[in-house]
């Protein structure tokens, strides 16, 4: 094994949707795998078509897991909610993906870090639930959808709990992040904990209180921001630490 390869963790992201996937639509999907290379890791594409045999292998090869974001929308049935008229489709595929891979994470103290749809699907796997739809479900003047991806990208501000991984990781509570999102965290599920809210209370991160695994949850897209915004950049250098020190010396 190359030995400059033999320091670098592998990071498994699976696509953002089959679709996307099966048409080789990628712009936003490379963003993930490019900010996995800054970092000093190695991405993993994982295909969302795999047989569960084939996912296993795939997932036991890499040591830390990034959900990225998607268009689609988790189905609502899976956290015990009437479907909104404004929720977008789901994409079975990664439903099925996402909680395979949260489960062999989760169980093997692998680091996950995830981001926006991830971040959602994180926390219905731990049984949590979702605002289907900001605009109409949260009174608020900010601008969290960016519909499109029409005009300027919007941002806004963010307050993070001191003594949080991301206060620490912003080097303060204040913090500002992109938005590219119309549902959120409602209920936080099963050992997460809320770590920053918008300043309307949408939930924007959720760090794991299960164990001393590296999980953290954001609702906006470091992947975006990681050429010129420090919390983006320490946070995916971060999780590669995390994975680096849970890798064994001669994996």
């Amino acid at each position: 094994m190359n030995p400059e390869h033999a320091q670098r963790p592998r990071v498994g992201v699976p696509y953002r949707t089959r679709n996307e996937e099966l048409t080789g639509k990628r712009d936003a999907y490379d963003k993930y795998l490019g900010a996995v290379c800054i970092a000093g890791g190695i991405p993993v594409e994982i295909s969302l078509g795999l047989e569960p045999a084939a996912l296993e292998t795939l997932a036991s090869s890499v040591d830390a897991i990034i959900l990225p974001g998607s268009p689609a929308d988790v189905e609502p049935a899976k956290f015990n909610a009437a479907r909104h008229p404004k929720t977008a489709e789901a994409d079975a595929d990664r439903e099925r993906t996402d909680f395979a891979l949260l489960d062999h994470a989760i169980k093997n103290h692998k680091p996950i870090l995830a981001i926006c749809y991830g971040n959602q699907s994180l926390n219905v796997f731990c049984g949590g639930s979702l605002v289907q739809d900001i605009p109409s479900e949260v009174t608020t003047t900010l601008q969290h959808s960016w519909p499109k991806h029409d005009g300027p990208e919007p941002h806004h501000a963010a307050k993070f709990v001191a003594g949080s991984r991301l206060a620490e990781l912003n080097g303060g509570t204040d913090g500002k992040v992109n938005s590219s999102h119309h549902q959120s965290i409602l209920e936080p599920g099963k050992n997460l904990r809320v770590t920053g809210h918008s300043p309307d209370g949408v939930i924007e991160s959720v760090e794991w209180t299960g164990d001393d695994n590296w999980i953290t949850g954001v609702q906006w897209h470091p992947e975006r921001m990681v050429y010129q915004d420090p919390l983006a950049q320490s946070l995916f250098r971060q999780l590669i630490g995390a994975a680096r020190k849970a890798t064994p010396v001669n994996s």
